[in-house]
């Protein structure tokens, strides 16, 4: 008999749920202090997830709890593609 496989959970930065990988979106910083926001959830560095909805990220921009995990200034074009990104998938 195979083994169940387990889903992989993540833990949302801004409503400190766990939810599966697939249900949320990666932020990537680089050692270059370079913003990334990264679907697939393999790129190298310090990351964070947050849930996709927009709610979530106007409070995730309002809060600045993104910025203050990974220690950078976050351009508004970061949370505009979060934004497209969501409402595309929708």
């Amino acid at each position: 008999m195979p083994k169940a496989r387990k889903t992989p959970l993540r833990k949302c930065v801004i409503t400190q749920e766990q939810h599966p990988k697939q249900a949320l979106i990666r932020i990537v910083k680089t050692k270059d202090n370079h913003v990334f926001v990264y679907l697939s959830g393999k790129m190298n560095g310090r990351g964070c997830y947050i849930k996709k909805q927009l709610s979530i990220v106007d409070k995730a921009q309002k809060t600045k709890r993104i910025e203050k995990h990974l220690g950078v200034t976050i351009d508004d074009s970061i949370y505009e593609t979060l934004r497209r990104l969501i409402r595309d998938e929708t």
